[in-house]
C-alpha cells in the first residue's frame, strides 16, 4: 500500500530540459514509475533518443523541442501535449542556463538577460500555461528545479544564484495562489551533480575540493539520485507537501 502512493500509473509528465542530466533522469524515472513522458529541450535530436528510451519501458513519449524563453513556443508545446496525450499532471521545470562564471560585477546584460529569460521568465510562463490546464482537470504537482545556489550564494555564479533564488519564491508564490485547485507546487534544490551543465565545476580539481568541504557524504551528485525526491513530490505519496523546496546536497 505504502509504494503505491509512489506510482504515477496512467499520469501524464511533461520534462523541459528532459534530453540529459538530471532532466532525463527524472524523466526515465517517471516512466518506470507508470507515467507517460514528454521530454521537450532547444534540440531535437537528443531528446529523440531519450524518448525511445522511454518507450522501451513501454510508455508513451513524445520529444518536442521549446525555447523556454520564447512564450509563444511555449504555449505550442503544451498544446501538442494536451492535444496527443489528453491531460498534463505533472510538470518538472528543469530548463536552465548559465552562460558566465566570474565576478557578478563583470556581468554583461545580454549574459543576465539570457540566465534570467530561461531560468525564471520560462519556468514561469511554462507554469503558467500548464497551470491552466492543471486547473481544468482539478489538479496536478509542478516541480522547479532550483539549486543550493538559490539558498547560499555561489562563488563565480552570481546571476545564476539570483535566477535559481527567484526560482524558489515563484515556487512560493504558486503554491499559495493555485493550493485552491488542487495545485501543489515544489522545489528541488541540488547541490552539486555531475552533469555537463555543471562540468566547469566538478572538472576542476581545485573549485571541486573546494566544494566538497562543505559535504558531509564528500562527493558530487548523480543525475539518478534527484529522482527519488521528484517521485515524491510528484505523487500522491507527497499529497501534503506544497510551497517546500527541497534541499538535496550531501
Amino acid at each position: 500500500m505504502a509504494l503505491e502512493k509512489f506510482s504515477l500509473k496512467d499520469k501524464v509528465a511533461l520534462v523541459t530540459g528532459g534530453s540529459r542530466g538530471i532532466g532525463k533522469a527524472i524523466a526515465l524515472g517517471f516512466a518506470e514509475a507508470g507515467a507517460d513522458v514528454v521530454v521537450s529541450s532547444r534540440k531535437l535530436e537528443d531528446l529523440e533518443k531519450v524518448a525511445k528510451e522511454i518507450e522501451e519501458k513501454g510508455r508513451k513519449s513524445l520529444a518536442l523541442a521549446c525555447h523556454i524563453g520564447r512564450k509563444e513556443e511555449i504555449e505550442a508545446l503544451v498544446e501538442r501535449v494536451v492535444k496527443e496525450l489528453g491531460r498534463i499532471d505533472i510538470l518538472v521545470n528543469n530548463a536552465a542556463t548559465n552562460p558566465v562564471f566570474g565576478p557578478i560585477l563583470d556581468i554583461e546584460e545580454r549574459a543576465w538577460d539570457k540566465i534570467m529569460e530561461v531560468n525564471l521568465k520560462g519556468y514561469f510562463f511554462v507554469s503558467l500555461a500548464v497551470g491552466r490546464v492543471m486547473m481544468k482537470q482539478k489538479g496536478g504537482s509542478i516541480i522547479n528545479l532550483a539549486s543550493t545556489a538559490g539558498i547560499k550564494p555561489s562563488p563565480m555564479l552570481g546571476a545564476y544564484s539570483i535566477s535559481k533564488a527567484g526560482v524558489i519564491m515563484l515556487t512560493k508564490v504558486l503554491a499559495t495562489e493555485w493550493a485552491a485547485f488542487n495545485i501543489r507546487v515544489n522545489a528541488l534544490a541540488p547541490g552539486l551533480v555531475e552533469t555537463r551543465f555543471s562540468k566547469a565545476l566538478w572538472g576542476n580539481p581545485e573549485i571541486l575540493k573546494e566544494a566538497l568541504k562543505d559535504v558531509p557524504l564528500g562527493r558530487v551528485a548523480q543525475p539518478e539520485e534527484m529522482v527519488g525526491a521528484a517521485l515524491y513530490l510528484a505523487s500522491e505519496a507527497g499529497s501534503y507537501v506544497t510551497g517546500e523546496t527541497l534541499v538535496l546536497n550531501g
